[in-house]
């Protein structure tokens, strides 16, 4: 589905805690995101600081698991360098199944490690954040001659034929978020989507019956690995970068 887009502001600097910026300056333009400030920006002012983070945020991070329909959402703490969990968002609708998204229409949720990279406040889904699906490891997947599709996003309206969509106000806040780690200088917002928590024995044994028929799930799931555990391990975001082979390269926390 096309959706209007804000370009991302591309900053030369910013102030690592300004209150406000260039970004926010342009995103206070739209209604939307004018109403979802003042609902919400207080609120999580007091939910960072409550959970060790900073706010505005130094940066946050996300973390989706399709089986437990959750999104986390992550940030830099004010001291020490472990990542602090500040909210768990439901995911209130799915399409597909588990297993990453392979070909435009086969409504698929995509699984591996993104980015945002569109900030978008006239959604038709209320409010969105970009993902960067396809990159090239997903056009790795991609049958020959077929689209990998595009435009998976997470955003409001409770609805999905691929993305990752939250109920209203819950993205509000998230955006919101998103915006102010932004605006504050975080360049590259990362978002990892996985089956499900990959180190419970639940979890795999999830896996293994959904690939019953599909072995290669396996080796694909097993390649998501690395990225999961060096956050789990460091409690760091690591650096993950896509191969054209459909693998990744994973640098460890960063």
């Amino acid at each position: 589905m096309r959706r209007t887009i804000v370009p991302l502001l591309f900053l030369l600097a910013a102030p690592a805690l300004a209150d406000a910026g260039p970004f926010r300056d342009a995103q206070k333009k739209f209604a939307r995101y004018r109403a979802a400030a003042d609902a919400h920006r207080g609120g999580l002012a007091e939910a960072f600081r409550a959970a060790g983070a900073t706010w505005p945020p130094k940066g946050i991070f996300l973390r989706a698991f399709k089986a437990e329909d959750t999104l986390e959402l992550w940030a830099a703490p004010a001291r020490g360098d472990a990542w602090v969990k500040v909210r768990t968002f439901d995911i209130c609708a799915r399409s597909g199944a588990l297993g990453p998204k392979t070909f435009e229409g086969d409504l698929q949720v995509p699984e591996g490690f993104y980015h945002v990279d569109r900030f978008n406040p006239t959604s038709r889904f209320h409010l969105s954040l970009g993902i960067n699906y396809p990159h090239a490891g997903d056009r790795a997947r991609t049958p020959a001659g077929a689209s990998p599709g595009g435009d998976i996003f997470i955003h409001g309206g409770c609805a999905t034929i691929g993305c990752l969509p939250l109920r209203d106000a819950p993205m509000s806040a998230l955006y919101v978020a998103a915006v102010a780690a932004r605006d504050a200088g975080q360049r590259r917002i990362p978002v990892h989507v996985f089956p499900c928590r990959l180190d419970e024995a639940s979890c795999q044994v999830t896996l293994a019956r959904a690939a019953a028929s599909r072995p290669w799930l396996m080796v694909f799931w097993a390649g998501l690995r690395a990225g999961y555990d060096a956050f789990e391990k460091t409690k760091v975001p690591p650096s993950v970068t896509p191969d054209a082979d459909g693998s990744y390269v994973v640098a460890g926390g960063r």
